[in-house]
Parts: structure tokens; sequence; C-alpha cells
């Protein structure tokens, strides 16, 4: 039942460990690509098959849904099927649903296409990170954790970037039709060159009943955090009853899953405290830093005049220090604290969030990537720190479980952090609006700027309509100032749950490296 034992095969060398590695990484790096690459491409798809706006958000959130219920059975697919299957199959699967996708002629036809492709991409973080610790030497194994954070952090950022580049200047479907190259290149190599290393499997039962809970509450969540803006949340009846289904089935599956004898997520991992308090620090850091990347780029497109490509290419530079930093950190944290690692990780993010609430609507390209370098300094630490201390002391059978359990809580809270973020931004804009409105309509300020406008050739009327905009400008300046203020302040706070966690053991063996 072990993910990747002590006694398996030898770990791999030379160039087919170099190949194999980077096929694994691959694999990654396609899902978390895909779960961001069509935020940006939302408005050419709702044009192209014609439909709303609205109803295109459907296509985020058909995958949302369908990842965050299949993410929590990875544990349960791998010990029942082996590693090295599951995740084989899990890619070749994801390959056809993309392709799917890129062919669909409906909406409704991408949503279920979609589906598809949620579901059966669940096993593929989870399956890649466990297989990169298994075929890497002991003394390597923080290398292994490294390639694995890099790819899962650089992936949100090119998401927006490809797509909006995509989107810009091909057709939409070659966002889901990329995939398809590089899905059938990762499941030949790595199936070519790990199927003999399959890890042993056990007939273990199906919890039917907790599979059919952890639909019914994680299915609702999803649809209530991605259709709640929308539908102005709590004052929607379809919104309460969302809520309300998704907590009643929510405490009746953990009831569930404490009390059956083969439950589907085993949640007697929280009984450990790295684990737990991990768990929750990693969660709560993700979903700030996930709506920072949705923030940033929405108000550049929204405000500042920017194209989806270059809002995507703001945050490029993070990606690139991550990128170079990571394989040096991964060689640090064997003799550095994991503690250490993940407060300097939560510092960055507060110094990057704490300088990008100095924004001004002049801000050059410059002034705008600075804080975002700082940021990548923090992604190079943060994936790596979070899972040493979470995973520490975590026995190698369990591991696949533990991963699982610890992706499905980080995509979770993105999601509360995507839908809070975007309502909080036009809320705060709206209050922002009206009390320049207010100052602006008592004073001579709005008075001398018609004026000065219309001297200049514009009509009354253009001249309050440019006003209004200065104005909405401001606001949704502040807006964004605002929320980045908090986000420093919430980064800061999370340092604390890190040190009431116990120091990590020393990196030994499959468990402590994964």
């Amino acid at each position: 039942m072990a993910s990747a034992p002590p006694s398996g095969p030898p770990p791999l060398t030379g160039a087919r460990l170099g190949v194999t590695a980077l096929a694994l990484a691959l694999g990654t790096f396609m899902m978390v690509l895909d779960s961001t690459i069509a935020n940006v491409s939302l408005p050419t798809i709702a044009g192209n098959l014609g439909v709303s706006s609205d109803n295109s958000t459907w296509v985020v959130t058909a995958f949302a849904v369908a990842n965050g219920v299949a993410v929590p059975l990875t544990g349960w697919l791998m010990r029942r099927f082996g590693v090295v299957r599951v995740f084989c199959t899990s890619v070749g699967l994801f390959t056809i649903a993309s392709f799917l996708c890129g062919i669909a002629w409906d909406l409704p036809s991408l949503i279920l296409f979609r589906v598809m492709q949620g579901a059966v991409s669940g096993p593929m973080m989870p399956g890649s990170q466990a297989l990169l610790i298994a075929i890497f030497p002991s003394d390597k194994r923080s290398t292994a954790l490294g390639i694995w954070s890099m790819t899962t952090l650089v992936a949100p950022i090119m998401g927006p970037i490809l797509g909006g580049y995509i989107s810009d200047n091909y057709h939409w479907s070659w966002i889901f039709l990329i995939n398809v190259p590089f899905g059938i290149i990762t499941a030949f190599i790595c199936w070519t060159r790990l199927r003999d290393r399959e890890t042993p499997t056990a007939q273990l039962p199906i919890d039917t009943v907790g599979l059919g809970l952890l639909v019914l509450w994680v299915g609702s969540l999803q649809v209530m955090l991605d259709l709640g803006k929308n539908a102005d949340w709590f004052n929607d009846p379809l919104i309460v009853v969302l809520s309300i289904v998704a907590i009643i089935g929510f405490v009746a599956w953990v009831i569930w899953e404490l009390t059956d004898a083969n439950p589907t997520v085993d949640l007697t991992l929280f009984a450990r405290r790295n684990f737990w308090i991990g768990n929750l620090a990693f969660s709560l850091g993700y979903a700030v830093f996930f709506a920072n990347i949705l923030i940033l780029p929405l108000w550049l497109q929204t405000q500042m005049g920017y194209t989806a490509t270059w809002a995507g290419l703001v945050a490029a530079p993070s990606g690139l220090v991550a990128v170079i930093l990571t394989p040096l950190i991964a060689r640090l944290s064997g003799k550095i604290d994991a503690r250490i690692l993940a407060t300097v990780a939560f510092a960055g993010f507060a110094i990057s969030y704490w300088m990008r609430s100095g924004f001004t609507t002049q801000a050059t390209f410059f002034d705008l990537m600075l804080p975002l370098l700082v940021q990548g300094v923090s992604m190079a630490t943060f994936f790596l720190a979070m899972l040493t201390i979470l995973l520490d002391g975590i026995p190698p059978e369990k591991i696949p479980s533990a991963t699982g359990i610890s992706n499905f809580g980080r995509i979770v809270a993105g999601g509360f952090a995507a839908s809070l973020i975007s309502t909080a931004w036009d809320r705060r804009e709206a209050l922002h609006q009206s009390r320049l409105a207010e100052a602006i309509g008592n004073g001579m300020g709005w008075q001398m700027a018609a004026e000065n406008l219309t001297k200049l050739g514009m009509t009354t009327q253009q001249a309050a309509a440019a006003v209004t905009r200065q104005m909405v400008g401001q606001a949704y300046l502040l807006s964004s100032t605002d929320l980045f203020r908090l986000s420093a302040w919430l980064a800061a706070v999370l340092i604390v749950p890190i040190w009431l966690c116990r120091r990590p053991k020393p990196q030994h063996g499959p468990v402590a490296a994964d």
C-alpha cells in the first residue's frame, strides 16, 4: 500500500532520471495550468459560442467542481490500483478530455467535457509528487520536491499569460488543444519508464456512502462559490440552499469517514499537529496568494488598459525568480528549519502585498513588476517549506492520502479566495466611489474640472463623463490598495501558526522528502 516504499526499486540515474522527472513535472504543469488558463478567455469563448458572459463562467465552475471531488479520492485510488497506473491513466484521460474541449461545438458540450477533464485530473498532482520522490535518490529528494513546487507555482502565473496570448492571437480552442501533444508525451514516457516500478496494491472496498456525501457537499460548495457573486450571495434562495446542503453534507461526511472501517479519505491524519496546523496555514496562505494573482490582472485589464497578454507579463518575473531560486532553496531545505523557510515565505508575501498598496493610476510597468519580484522569492520557499512541515512524520503508506487532502484543501481555499476577492473588490469600489462623489459634489472640484474640460472643447455631457470615469478609476484603485494592504496583514499573521508546529525531523527517506 505504500506509495514509495523504501524497499522498492532503486532510484533512477542519469538521462533516464532527467527525462522522467521532466515528464512528471509536465504532468503537474498541465493540470495546474488548465485550472487558470480559461479564466481570461471567458469573454472570447462566450462571444464565439453566442452565450452571455455569466453563462460562460460554467466553463471554470465545471472544472473546479469535478476536480474538487476527485482530488480527495487520490489516496484510495492509488492504494487500490497503484501510483503509476493511476497517474498514467489520469494523464491519458486528461489528454482525451482536453481534445474534446477543443472541438466542443456549443456551451453544453464544452461544460460536459470540462467536467470530464476536471474529474480525471484529480490524481495528476499527487501522483507526480509521489513518483518524483520515488525515482530520486534519498539524498536528492529535496530536489524532487523543488521541481514539483516550481511547476505548481509557475503554472498559475503562466495560465493567464498563455490564455491571454492565445485569445488575442488564435482561436480559443487552442487553450485546450495545446495539452494534447504534451499529454501524449507525458503518458508515454511515464508508462514506459515507470511501469516496472508499480507500487503494491490492495483490494479495498468502495466507500459508496462516503463518496456520495463527498460529491454532494463539495459540488454544492463549489457551485455556491462560483455563482454567489452574480447571484448576490445569500439574497438568492439557490445560494442559501446550496450553502445549507454543503454544511449538512460536510458534517455528515466527516462523521461517516471517522466511523467507517474503510473510509475514502483518511481524516485521522488530522490528529497530527503538524498536519492540521500546516494544512491550515498552507491553505490560507495559498488563498491569499491566489486572490492576489486574480485581482492584479483584473485591475490592470479593466482600469489600466492592459491587454490580457501584457497583464500576464507583469507577473512573469515572479515566476522567473521562483524558477531560479527553487533549486537553491531545495538544496538548503535539509539544513535549515522548514519553519524558518516558511517564515521567509510569508514575510516576503507580506512585503510584496504591502508594496502593491502604494500603486497609483500612473504606475509604470516597472512599478507594477517590482513587488512581484519580491513575491518570486516567497514562491520559491512557500510550497517546499509548507509540505515539509505538514507531511512530517506521515507513514509512507499514508502519503497519497495526505497529499490528496493537502491539495484538496488548497483547491477549496483557492475557490473561496476567487469568490471573496472579486466580491470585495466591487463592494469596496462602490464604497469609495460614493465617498468620492460626495466629496466632489459638495465642493468646487467637480465644477472646476468640468469647466476646464469644456474649455478644451468637450461638451457638458462629455466633461461629466470624463470626470466620472476618473472617479471610477480612482475608486477601483483605492479598492485594490485596500485589499493589497489586507493581504499583507494576513500573510504576516500566518507566520504565527508556523511556530506552533514541531520542528520537522531531518529529511531521510520518502516521507520527509515528500
